[in-house]
This record gives C-alpha cells, structure tokens and sequence, in this order.
C-alpha cells in the first residue's frame, strides 16, 4: 500500500522527522527564517501540537536602533542576521536561557546568514547547542559592514 505524503512536505515546507525530533526535546526552539528582504527570528515552545511565539525579531528592526536608512536593502545580510540574533537574545536571556537551534528546511550551510543568527543570539548569552566550526568568527564579524552598529548595540 503507497503512503500519502503530507501537504506541507510535497510544498517543502515541513520536514516532519526533524521536527518531532526537535519536539521530543520539550526545550524552546530559536526558529530561523529568511524572506527576500529580511532575516525573522523567534523563540518558540510547543505545547500540545500547538506553537506558541515567546518572542520574535526582525532585521527590519534594526532601522530602529540605528541601522542607516541608505542601507535598507541590506537587512537580510550577514550583519543584519548577526544584529537580529543578539537583540533577540538579549531580550528572552531571562526568560529563556536554553534553546534548540532550528533552520526548518533551508541548507546547512556553514558560515550563513543563518548561522550568522546562532552566533548573534550565542554572543547575547543564549546557551544552545552547536558545532562551533559552522559559526562565523569574530575576525569575519569585525569585517562586516556596520560595524559601528554592532559595537554600539554590545554595550
């Protein structure tokens, strides 16, 4: 007998087996997702079948705090997901000090835009856990553009 497989799965939106393995962990999840403008992260916990948002952040964001109005269309870069990943980690360390890390079904690319995230939300004092050879350096985080942004934000 062939097996149906599920809409979100055939819409690659879904991957059911990693999800229910992130789940049985009962830890909150720092969920990653990219749009073709910006980079959107969130603390999420389940309950019951049932996703609840602890906290969410987006790059769009940080025109707030001061990111240049002339550099608007580079909110998904590595700077902006770095930036996105500290503020929201800064804003849920007391609430939420462990984590899981989760990209959903994008590439695990080392040194992305997504890992950019982990390193950001890592550097606020997140505890979650990781491959330390996928994040990028701190010489690579100096070299980014709006560095000032970024000192001014650690202080």
């Amino acid at each position: 007998m062939k097996r149906t497989i599920r809409r979100r799965r055939l819409e690659a939106k879904t991957d059911y087996k990693a999800r229910l393995t992130l789940l049985k962990s009962g830890k909150p999840r720092l969920v990653v997702r990219r749009t073709n403008k910006y980079i959107i992260a969130q603390i999420v916990t389940t309950d019951i079948a049932q996703d609840k948002v602890i906290k969410s952040v987006i790059s769009k964001d940080l025109i707030a705090k001061g990111w240049p109005e002339s550099k608007k269309g580079s909110l998904k870069s590595k700077a902006a997901a770095y930036l996105t990943g500290y503020l929201l980690g800064k804003e849920v360390k007391s609430k939420v000090p462990k984590a899981i890390f989760d990209i959903g079904m994008y590439r695990n690319l080392e040194k992305s835009r997504l890992y950019a995230v982990l390193k950001g939300a890592l550097d606020a004092g997140l505890d979650i856990p990781h491959n330390p050879n996928v994040l990028i350096t701190d010489e690579e985080i100096s070299k980014l553009e709006n560095k000032e942004l970024i000192t001014k934000l650690k202080k």
